[in-house]
């Protein structure tokens, strides 16, 4: 018998995810924010909304241990890129995969036209008690086609 509504084995947790960027060494992400992709909506006359078609540029962030010199240089090397004068190398493919707790990647993201946009060193204080400082890295993504 099954009970609605429970959880299916396998199931993936918040920590099993591989953010891999093509051309890049495999980076230790700590944290990476949600993909948020939205259609572009227009107001019409009756007041509801209609679909515009496409979809805005999706940003996301994601974080690096300070300490890992070589992510943040490899990331560094890469935001240059886009940065005047511009690379026509500066955009890549990436690949976002969900794993589950078996090691199965059950859900996976290709990631088209992502590029580096920015950078944000962490604030940091005396009366801290040791926390890692990390480095905040902003990305923006043309197209995020599910790979199925």
């Amino acid at each position: 018998m099954v009970m609605k509504g429970t959880i299916q084995l396998d199931h993936i947790p918040a920590n099993k995810y591989l953010l891999y960027i093509a051309n890049m060494p495999i980076i230790t992400f700590t944290s990476v924010s949600g993909l948020d992709e939205k259609i572009e909506t227009v107001d019409l006359p009756d007041r509801t909304k209609a679909s515009g078609g496409n979809s805005k540029p999706i940003e996301l962030t994601a974080k690096v241990p300070m300490h890992h010199r070589a992510d943040n240089i490899a990331l560094e090397a890469w935001y240059g890129q886009g940065r005047d004068p511009v690379l026509p190398s500066y955009k890549v493919v990436g690949t976002m995969n969900y794993i589950s707790l078996s090691s199965i990647v059950i859900a996976s993201y290709s990631l088209v036209g992502i590029f580096c946009t920015g950078r944000k060193t962490p604030d940091v204080e005396m009366k801290n008690e040791g926390d890692m400082v990390e480095v905040e890295w902003g990305f923006s993504v043309d197209v995020i086609l599910p790979i199925l």
